[in-house]
């Protein structure tokens, strides 16, 4: 392994079988990986001019590739030094690979202002077809776990579970989890929020970036999020916890699932232009639908960062079910607020040409 890459090493596996697999992943990737982390280091250090033509043309191929390596390696389990150092290259090349190129201030600003809502409403049926299916994994997680308790071990991974499953009573739901005391500033706005933050961008950047894949991987982890959620639904109701889990989930659940979808709806935009390139052909329609997606992955990454703040402080700070129902309502009045902002100027606009 070279550690000039900064490509971490194996930690110690768990069989041979999984060592084997993990040495030949590694072998057949990790000089792309270096190749990537190479250029990134020399954007970050002096900017888009400092990398040779052909680099900056081969950084597209190389992020694709990491994102593909990240779901990979999240499938078959490698160590999670390799996860780790995969989410960090995947991250990082996204924000230079479809970071905006306009001074910060003023592409950030118009951004907000017209460029996220103008694109959430351009990809509504992309969006469409991204809750329904959320929503088909939730109505499958809720169904098995109800008919077979064992299934919520099957689908929900045991770090992030956090203890909870079959075996967990009303009152321990209740005391750990759902109204559970606010743990202080620190743990919960900066080290909790912070872990939110890193884990729901890690899913909503594999559901955009997956989307040249045809679509189908974005719309399996579309499914499987969904799915995990559903398998927590069917604990709490078998509890008789249904309302308090519901108000728990939703006050932070408006923006999260929001921004996941989105960024599976930004994802499918591009599984649009790859299969359907149109009259303009592939390349041409990818670079003009790949400029509306990459608005919705950076307004998915941004309202992801407002899920953890909630997520991390605010929903322990509300005690109670009907307080967050109620914040829940407000936030998702907002939000569909701003999607609809200057809908009529952009109509008129559109008229005007």
């Amino acid at each position: 392994m070279t550690a000039s890459a900064g490509i971490p090493t194996d930690a110690q596996p768990a069989s041979p079988r999984l060592a084997l697999r993990s040495a030949e992943f590694r072998r057949e990737r990790e000089a792309a990986w270096a190749q990537l982390e190479a250029i990134l280091a020399e954007i970050e250090k002096r900017g888009i001019k400092g990398p040779a033509a052909e680099d900056l043309q081969r950084l597209p191929i190389l992020y694709r590739g990491a994102v593909s390596s990240l779901s990979v390696a999240r499938t078959i389990a490698l160590d999670r030094n390799l996860l780790r150092y995969l989410e960090d290259l995947s991250l990082r090349a996204f924000l230079v690979v479809y970071g905006p190129r306009a001074s910060a201030g003023e592409g950030f600003a118009s951004f907000l202002a017209r460029g996220f809502p103008a694109a959430v409403r351009a990809a509504r049926w992309h969006i469409l077809i991204a809750v329904l299916a959320t929503a088909l994994g939730i109505a499958a997680g809720d169904m098995l776990v109800s008919a077979d308790t064992d299934w919520f071990s099957a689908l929900v991974p045991s770090d992030l579970s956090g203890g909870r499953g079959p075996a967990s009573t009303a009152a321990e739901l209740r005391q750990s989890e759902i109204f559970a005391p606010w743990e202080g500033f620190v743990a919960s706005f900066v080290v909790f929020a912070n872990s939110l933050f890193r884990h729901n961008a890690i899913i909503a950047l594999m559901a955009f970036g997956l989307g040249f894949l045809a679509g189908v991987p974005t719309l399996l982890l579309l499914v499987y999020n969904g799915l995990t959620l559903g398998a927590f639904l069917a604990i709490h109701a078998k509890r008789g916890l249904t309302i308090d889990f519901l108000g728990w989930i939703s006050i932070h659940g408006v923006t999260e699932l929001a921004a996941i979808v989105l960024a599976g709806g930004g994802g499918l935009v591009i599984a649009d232009a790859v299969l359907f390139p149109r009259r303009h052909g592939r390349l041409a329609t990818l670079v003009r639908k790949g400029r509306e997606a990459t608005k919705l992955g950076g307004g998915a990454v941004l309202m992801l960062f407002v899920a953890g703040l909630i997520e991390g402080g605010m929903r322990q700070l509300v005690a109670n079910t009907d307080g967050r129902f109620a914040i829940a309502a407000v936030t998702a009045s907002l939000w569909l607020t701003y999607f609809l902002s200057g809908r009529r100027r952009g109509a008129r606009v559109a008229d005007g040409a």
